[in-house]
């Protein structure tokens, strides 16, 4: 029930009953729609900026999703690149130096993509940044991954025809991975172990057990069987052909005699500790042109796994102390 509303009439000196005109009425209804009204457009305003709608969480959902997805897609990219890099570095410096063909230029293998812009057309698409630099990436793979192709092609064209010269090239560890101790020195200086002075290392050193079988790491014929008191102590030269010959050191035992013909992985001979060596141990060397060259390279076959033969490439740079 409305309250009745009086005023004091100061010349009757008596309270007056407030009469409402229609007007009044209408007056009163538009007020209160108004603050109705404006009540609601705050609160909706409220609700829009703190609150979010089913349909809105749902989309805040899915981006939170592609962005999640996106991560993956990033980390996956970036192994790919890693493993390329990988067959990239292998391929120059490993098959193609087997080879002996030339490795290929860095200006090919990173060159970019010229022309008019490749990217254009994903610009006006939401998270552009993201989707442009994904495809930039994916370009960039994808364009490394087939020159290495046909990299690989002619390498496999040059395998074929060098048969014969690939038998004979030095390619496994004279020693098999099951009979290793641990390489004790590799290319490079090192501490020698009684002269206690740095003098470069010209080979491998592979501890073993004395007795233990030393493979022929190519085809090739037996050029020396010789024994020194000093330096090398028992030890054999094998000429593989092809300007290539590999030295065996520190031997116990001979398997083998002058001009016999060999092939990769015959035991020519045994581990042993004679001439100037402080335990048993194998002293390997590449000559290739009459010149000594880094060993570690030709220990790629089949010997070792790919964790195996970058373990041996670590462990041979190491500055330690040499057996010999």
């Amino acid at each position: 029930m409305a309250k009745v509303k009086y005023y004091y009439d100061t010349k009757t000196l008596n309270y007056q009953r407030i009469e409402k005109t229609p007007l009044d009425r209408v007056k009163n209804i538009l007020i209160y729609l108004g603050v109705s009204v404006f009540s609601g457009v705050i609160i909706t305003i409220v609700l829009i900026q703190f609150l979010n709608s089913p349909n809105e969480k749902r989309l805040i959902k899915e981006k939170s999703d592609l962005i999640s997805q996106y991560d993956i897609l990033k980390q996956n990219l970036n192994e790919i690149d890693l493993v390329l890099q990988d067959m990239q570095n292998r391929d120059d410096n490993i098959y193609r130096v087997i080879l002996e063909a030339d490795p290929i230029p860095s200006s090919i293998r990173k060159a970019g993509f010229g022309g008019v812009n490749r990217y254009k057309h994903l610009e006006n698409m939401s998270n552009a940044d993201l989707i442009i630099e994904t495809s930039k990436q994916i370009d960039v793979i994808s364009k490394q991954l087939y020159i290495q192709s046909k990299s690989f092609d002619e390498v496999i064209e040059l395998a074929k025809n060098n048969k014969k010269k690939l038998a004979s090239l030095p390619s496994i560890q004279p020693l098999s991975n099951k009979d290793l101790k641990r390489m004790v020195s590799g290319w490079g200086y090192r501490m020698h172990p009684t002269l206690k002075i740095k003098k470069f290392h010209y080979g491998l050193d592979f501890t073993a057990s004395t007795g233990t079988p030393i493979y022929a790491t190519g085809n090739g014929t037996v050029e020396k069987v010789k024994y020194t008191r000093f330096g090398y102590g028992k030890h054999i030269i094998i000429n593989h052909g092809y300007e290539y010959k590999t030295l065996y050191a520190h031997l116990s035992e001979y398997n083998v005699k002058k001009g016999e013909k060999v092939t990769r992985g015959q035991v020519i001979g045994f581990v042993g500790n004679t001439g100037r060596s402080v335990a048993p141990h194998l002293h390997y060397e590449v000559l290739k042109n009459g010149k000594k060259v880094n060993p570690a390279p030709y220990c790629y076959n089949n010997d070792l796994s790919i964790e195996e033969y970058d373990k041996m490439i670590k462990l041979s740079s190491k500055e330690n102390q040499s057996f010999d």
